[in-house]
């Protein structure tokens, strides 16, 4: 294999659409039909919104020993790490729910133009992804119109919970791309274009008739309106895709905001008014009384 991954392979840049109605593409996602290329933000969000703050807690705290795993040691292993500490326990049908209503407006924001320009001139779509095939099918198939995803399939109980585990192959980077796609396709009809940013979608790439790298340059991401079904807000969701030193300070403030709501509603409750005001100042409390305000 290692004849694949030295290959050298075209930007997508040159990559023209006229004439692919009838070609199909097998495309990955993070970095590739996604201008973001790590998913821990994604995985935050399940940990969340379908787990609890402890759950999204410790998966942030793993932060920094997943990234040099990643690094250093094993790619597959810092994703195992990932998906036991964000899935073991949480039932399906919440991961499911999270994967329909949450994720996708949050995918929404940050897909790549010009792998969408060459992914939606192609008349079959196929996306080949390390990541959880529950968690990005919703998005892929409703928003971005692909036909079939083919990702790394979380193990489950016979109650309908996930073990943390996944099933084999196991989680498809590198090699297990190449054969996912290989036991897809055949060998007799294999994509027509691969789409890739690393080396571990080489592999996989290697095998199409045409393939184009995504290059690590930053590049504004594709207007929502432009997609052929924009996403919707998710009202009692977050608004923003958490980042790791944004959601690390918004843990650590917790315990803080918790203390100093205490003291804001307690040590002014047997306070006079004429006092209670100036504490309102030391506590970084502001009364507005009919619109205006009055300290």
């Amino acid at each position: 294999m290692g004849v694949h991954r030295r290959r050298r392979f075209p930007e997508i840049s040159e990559c023209r659409t006229k004439g692919r109605s009838n070609h199909t593409v097998a495309a990955d996602l993070d970095g590739t039909l996604l201008v973001s290329r790590s998913p821990f933000p994604y995985f935050l969000l399940v940990a969340l919104e379908a787990g609890s703050l402890i759950r999204a807690f410790f998966l942030l705290a793993s932060a920094p020993f997943v990234y040099f795993m990643y690094l250093f040691i094993s790619e597959s292993i810092a994703f195992h790490t990932v998906f036991f500490v964000t899935f073991a326990g949480l039932k399906i049908r919440d991961i499911e729910l999270v994967s329909r209503s949450v994720l996708p407006n949050f995918y929404a924001e940050f897909v790549h133009p010009e792998s969408w320009r060459v992914f939606n001139a192609c008349g079959k779509r196929y996306v080949v992804t390390a990541n959880p095939r529950i968690t990005v099918e919703p998005f892929l198939k409703t928003f971005l119109g692909a036909d079939k995803v083919i990702g790394t399939e979380l193990e489950a109980t016979e109650s309908g919970r996930a073990t943390g585990f996944v099933e084999k192959p196991g989680i498809l980077i590198g090699e297990r791309k190449r054969d996912a796609v290989l036991k897809k396709f055949g060998m007799n009809n294999l994509p027509d274009l691969g789409l890739g940013d690393t080396e571990n979608d080489h592999d996989f790439m290697s095998l199409c008739k045409e393939a184009y790298m995504v290059p690590r340059v930053k590049c504004d991401p594709l207007p929502r309106n432009k997609l052929p079904s924009p996403a919707m807000l998710h009202e009692d969701g977050m608004v923003q895709r958490p980042k790791f030193l944004g959601a690390l300070l918004t843990f650590l403030w917790l315990p803080i905001g918790f203390i100093l709501s205490l003291l804001r509603i307690y040590t002014n409750i047997t306070l006079p008014e004429r006092i209670a005001r100036y504490n309102y100042k030391l506590l970084g409390i502001k009364l507005l009384v009919k619109g205006h305000e009055w300290l």
